[in-house]
């Protein structure tokens, strides 16, 4: 078993590991237990009792946190021509389309969301194999694959974030930074979940959200109590 750090040790003893809090609490304690020499992240995660092999059972979607992720988002737009001053605009780090669809072919994906639009993702399609599996393909569901180049940037860098289950049934993002305040950590945690309740699939069966937990980079989770955030995770 590894050993635990002078800080791991004290940050455990300032709360109790097995209990289950409400958001409000939980953010405080996050907060208060976080103790990095940089401005770490405060990281969501919501275990769902669904089936994510089943399409019926697939959650996923967006979510625009109130106060932003606190996190300098670095976003690639792949579009013809006619909308890369739209894109530059908005405020989009790279703006192009074939130069850029080559250099993802050769491994490059330094890029935190990839937004386009539907006419050109016959080629950006191609790129499955590299964007797929770094949660990195534009999708038509949560806003970046459109006409309004403008908007979809606007959106992503104030805080708008993508969410998918994956196969464990789990669904982890960070939803923010140990500088905010307890509430901004609360209200940006309670934006996301209130979120995926709203999208519970009609086909997954006994309680929805098996479990919650908030945390902070090199911090231990904090429980959240499921049936604090309503009927409608636990039914």
């Amino acid at each position: 078993m590894a050993k635990l750090t002078k800080k791991r040790k004290e940050a455990e003893s300032k709360f109790d590991l097995n209990a289950t809090h409400n958001l409000s609490e939980a953010s405080k304690i996050v907060k208060d237990i976080v103790d990095t020499k940089f401005d770490s992240s405060v990281d969501l995660a919501i275990r769902l009792g669904v089936d994510p092999r089943k399409a019926n059972q697939m959650v996923r979607g967006s979510v625009s946190l109130p106060h932003g992720t606190g996190k300098d988002v670095k976003v690639l737009v792949l579009c013809t021509a006619d909308k890369e001053a739209e894109a530059e605009n908005a405020g989009a780090d790279f703006v192009g389309l074939d130069e850029y669809i080559d250099k993802i072919k050769g491994g490059w994906t330094d890029v935190d969301v990839i937004i386009t639009m539907p006419s050109v993702m016959g080629k950006v399609g191609a790129l499955g194999r590299v964007l797929g599996p770094r949660g990195l393909m534009p999708n038509p569901k949560t806003g970046t694959v459109t006409m309004d180049i403008e908007k979809a940037v606007k959106d992503v860098k104030a805080g708008k974030i993508d969410f998918k289950v994956d196969k464990y049934g789990i669904i982890s993002c960070a939803i923010g930074k140990a500088s905010f305040t307890p509430e901004q950590i609360r209200e940006n945690a309670n934006e996301l979940l209130q979120t995926i309740l709203k999208l519970k699939p009609t086909a997954a069966k006994g309680a929805y959200v098996r479990s919650v937990a908030l945390s902070g980079t090199m911090s231990p989770s904090v429980k959240v109590d499921p049936k604090s955030l309503g009927s409608a995770a636990v039914a």
